[in-house]
């Protein structure tokens, strides 16, 4: 699908339950900058790089998640991969949306690269504590859900680490957040990676 369709299918999601015409208005502004700050960038499977804070929208909207939260998911790599800034976030959405972008760039940056499953819930603590707005947690989550779903791009290493990192950190806080769809996909797609013949097993 283009970027375009994706960005129509969210709106769908959403369309249910925000019908303000100017919010909706705001939610096609974040998309379109999204969409020209990321232009000319890919993700490892080759599409455009806009295609994923699509994604992670619409997963946040198939939650029913607000407008401003849909706004941030759209914008949440742009600080950190372009050249926008937070006081550009805040003087086009303001300064909630620019809280979200903020918190979720702060956590990005995190490292969990040890991966000792003794410390996990010490890591799921830290990231609790870190965002003082559940919303910076749940953007999060969605960005995590669509990169697992999207794996098979990444090399094997990466998608081991990546995948046991889920299964330690995110999958428990999408339980904790009471998420619990969410929560068994993270689970699921992530053995693929950690436990092959466990996954082939339990799928079969």
């Amino acid at each position: 699908m283009t970027p375009d369709a994706l960005f129509e299918a969210l709106i769908q999601s959403f369309a249910s339950y925000i019908k303000n015409k100017q919010v909706i208005e705001k939610i096609k502004t974040a998309y379109e900058l999204a969409k020209q700050k990321h232009l000319g960038q890919t993700r490892k499977s080759g599409e455009p790089y806009i295609t994923h804070p699509v994604a992670v929208a619409k997963i946040l909207a198939d939650l029913g998640s607000g407008p401003d939260t849909l706004i941030s998911a759209l914008l949440h790599d742009t600080v950190e991969d372009t050249d926008l800034t937070l006081k550009d976030v805040e003087s086009l959405f303001g300064v909630e949306v620019m809280n979200l972008v903020d918190g979720v760039t702060k956590i990005s940056k995190l490292s969990f690269s040890n991966g000792v499953i003794s410390q996990a819930d010490n890591h799921q603590k830290m990231l609790l504590a870190m965002a003082k707005d559940i919303r910076v947690i749940l953007i999060k989550i969605a960005d995590r859900l669509h990169n697992v779903r999207t794996l098979e791009s990444m090399a094997p290493e990466k998608q081991y680490r990546i995948a046991k990192e889920t299964l330690e950190i995110y999958a428990p806080l999408a339980h904790r957040l009471g998420i619990f769809r969410i929560k068994a996909e993270l689970e699921d797609r992530s053995l693929r990676y950690t436990d092959p013949p466990m996954y082939y097993r339990v799928s079969n």
